[in-house]
């Protein structure tokens, strides 16, 4: 009952074909192809990528008396 004779599966094979045509068939058979091919090839970039990036350097901001723009405060804990 759970397995199917290859008679099953050819007349599967027939309906699929009538209802959806050779040349649709063809078309999504390419598409998945092309997406496999795609996805390996982008695992393989990511691979390549995730070596360890240096860390940005640090800019650091000089203070300047005569700067009018700069408030100084003391910033107060949350409570």
């Amino acid at each position: 009952m759970g397995s199917f004779s290859i008679w099953h599966w050819l007349i599967v094979l027939v309906v699929v074909v009538l209802i959806f045509g050779t040349k649709k068939l063809k078309n999504v058979g390419s598409d998945l192809g092309s997406a496999v091919k795609g996805f390996k090839d982008g695992m393989k970039n990511g691979a390549e990528s995730e070596a360890p990036a240096e860390p940005a350097p640090q800019v650091t901001a000089q203070k300047s008396a005569n700067d009018s723009n700069t408030v100084d405060v003391d910033a107060r804990p949350k409570s």
